[in-house]
């Protein structure tokens, strides 16, 4: 026979059993939502040097400021474990608020192996982030090139007529990361784009 403390600290016991791991569920949720959460967040701060992305109707409405210029530059780079060759067409242009522009990149795989990259990219200076828009980009999607394959990758984007006018240069850098396991995923269901 048990004794009466017994079924009391066994309830106890049970009760915060039960907080921790509803506790424990609770956070691993959290940590899977802090992803887009954070995304978000960039987006619309210009945290991190994250650029938003407008469609084209939007751009083509907004009216251009022909009384001012801005110079846009363009970086790349690679991440070491990707044997890619990757540059701008230009390394610089100069833009009017408002102008929708298209830029244009090369990538080559220099492998002998198909690779699929991923381009980051990202705005400095960060407050000029909120105020330039990517209509179109390869950036938006992962690129797949087999071995020894070329393309020319187009941007087409718009920086806002509200930039704050002490910019007067913003960077858009792109670093492409190499995707081994989506190479995996796509290998393994016998997909070659």
């Amino acid at each position: 026979m048990n004794a009466p403390g017994d079924d009391t600290a066994r309830t106890r016991a049970r009760r915060l059993g039960w907080k921790l791991g509803l506790a424990a569920l609770l956070m691993v949720g959290f940590g899977f939502a802090m992803v887009p959460l954070y995304r978000v967040v960039c987006l619309r701060t210009g945290l991190n040097g994250t650029t938003d992305r407008i469609d084209a109707v939007a751009a083509r409405a907004t009216s251009v400021a022909a009384d001012r210029l801005v110079t846009v530059e363009f970086v790349t780079a690679t991440s070491a474990n990707l044997p890619w060759e990757f540059h701008p067409d230009v390394t610089r242009m100069q833009v009017h608020p408002g102008q929708v522009v298209v830029a244009t990149f090369h990538v080559r795989n220099l492998s002998d192996s198909r690779i699929v990259g991923q381009a980051v990219p990202s705005i400095t200076p960060g407050e000029a982030a909120p105020h330039f828009h990517k209509i179109e980009c390869f950036c938006f999607s992962h690129q797949a090139l087999a071995a020894g394959e070329a393309r020319v990758m187009p941007v087409q984007f718009v920086v806002d007529r509200d930039l704050p006018a002490d910019v007067s240069t913003l960077t858009l850098a792109y670093t492409f990361f190499n995707l081994p396991t989506v190479r995996a995923s796509l290998d393994s269901r016998g997909n070659d784009s």
